[in-house]
């Protein structure tokens, strides 16, 4: 499938198509436009917030309006000399006394993550710490409140980078002309993160384990085909050139022990010592693995359309969810609670939350397919604000936007 910016950038938003959106959905959900101008609320920053808590999607008028309104107050601060550095290289945590939390202070205070009345103390108090996890939290980083290497580097970013990010992401965000469907799934590569969107609110989001640099994840849109619930998997080329070979060359024992099956051409299956590890003889062999708790799949698999021969997916290591570093697959997207987003996608056939859990428990390889196909775009959005004003950044991972001092994740220590 083409991308999806490809297919829409040359028929990007005019501001007055933008604006007569904003405005319509604005009329619908009964919302003043001017609620939507971004929030200084010290008070509720002083501790960590919830910053996925919006219900509305990634693409919507409400979302590029916030964004808007973020180039404007980024611009503004630019104006006026950016932000300060942050002194020092140690790492900084609760309890801490020194000029660096002066800082850093200062620093939290121009992106407005702390209040203006806090920016003088050199002391680390649990105000500090809860707006460092704010910022954190904006940026992607696993908010700890410990301001170690990956949020120094979020920190160091010149506020003219910011500027240019959140103009080039209103391109991506202007490009959606808004005829997604009424139900459909957005993923956000970058953000490593999908909603399920119903009527313009978003139902259900999920984190997600994205393509490494190495291997992305495509940008396209497409559609559901079905789900399958204990699935096989077939190992793509891909896997059994970059991985396969070079695993059994070292465990001879890995696809006995991890239920996989091989087929020759014709067919036929065979076993493990006919083949020479040592060649390429593998690439043309289909390898198979059972379904069962350790599937590379999980007990669930969800078929999109698309040429790259990527889909979504459950996983059987659940613990790489709660890691800082999202980006760990070879290409496909493993999602968290992957069980609610097919009962969401499957929503008006016999397959409810509790029959999912009925037919996985059962062993069963079973497909089941929506009523009608649920649209599915993975996109690549870096920078967007909410309407709730909160302005959020990612680490541009597959150097889409030109600059790398925005790739600063870490899969390292937090903070």
């Amino acid at each position: 499938m083409p991308s999806i910016s490809r297919r829409h950038l040359l028929t990007a938003f005019t501001s007055g198509i933008a604006a007569s959106l904003l405005a319509r959905a604005a009329r619908a959900n009964n919302l003043d436009l001017g609620q939507m101008e971004m929030k200084e609320d010290y008070d509720s920053i002083a501790s960590p917030v919830d910053v996925d808590a919006s219900a509305s999607p990634l693409f919507s008028p409400y979302t590029l309006q916030a964004t808007e309104n973020a180039l404007r107050k980024y611009t503004e601060i630019a104006g006026r000399g950016g932000w300060p550095r942050v002194g020092g290289k140690e790492r900084l945590q609760l309890g801490d006394r020194n000029a660096d939390v002066v800082s850093l202070r200062r620093r939290l205070v121009v992106s407005g993550d702390l209040a203006p009345s806090l920016a003088d103390s050199d002391v680390f108090d649990s105000y500090l710490e809860g707006s460092v996890r704010r910022f954190q939290a904006r940026h992607g980083i696993l908010a700890s409140g410990v301001v170690g290497d990956t949020s120094r580097a979020a920190l160091a970013i010149p506020i003219d980078v910011r500027v240019n990010q959140l103009q080039i992401n209103l391109v991506r965000l202007r490009a959606m002309d808004g005829n997604l469907g009424g139900r459909y799934i957005m993923m956000n590569i970058p953000a490593t993160e999908a909603e399920a969107v119903n009527n313009g609110t978003v139902e259900q989001r999920h984190n997600t384990i994205v393509g490494r640099p190495d291997r992305p994840s495509p940008v396209m849109s497409t559609q559901v085909q079905n789900v399958n619930f204990n699935p096989f998997w077939t190992v793509p080329l891909s896997i059994i050139k970059k991985d396969l070979i070079p695993m059994m060359q070292k465990e001879p024992d890995y696809l006995a022990d991890h239920h996989i099956r091989i087929y020759d051409p014709q067919g036929q299956e065979i076993r493990a010592d006919q083949i020479d590890w040592n060649t390429d003889e593998a690439t043309r062999m289909r390898f198979t693995q059972d379904p069962g708790f350790d599937n590379s799949l999980g007990q669930v698999r969800i078929n999109i359309a698309n040429a790259y021969g990527v889909y979504m997916h459950d996983t059987p290591e659940k613990s790489l969810f709660g890691s800082e570093y999202h980006f760990d697959s070879s290409g496909c997207a493993r999602v968290q609670d992957v069980r609610d987003l097919c009962a969401w996608i499957l929503q008006g056939t016999d397959y409810t939350r509790e029959r999912i859990d009925e037919v996985i428990r059962s062993g069963d390889h079973v497909t089941a397919a929506p009523l009608q196909k649920v649209p599915v775009f993975w996109t690549y959005v870096t920078a967007w604000a909410t309407p709730e004003g909160i302005i959020q950044f990612r680490d541009d991972i597959y150097n889409k936007d030109g600059y790398a001092s925005l790739a600063v994740v870490s899969n390292d220590m937090p903070g």
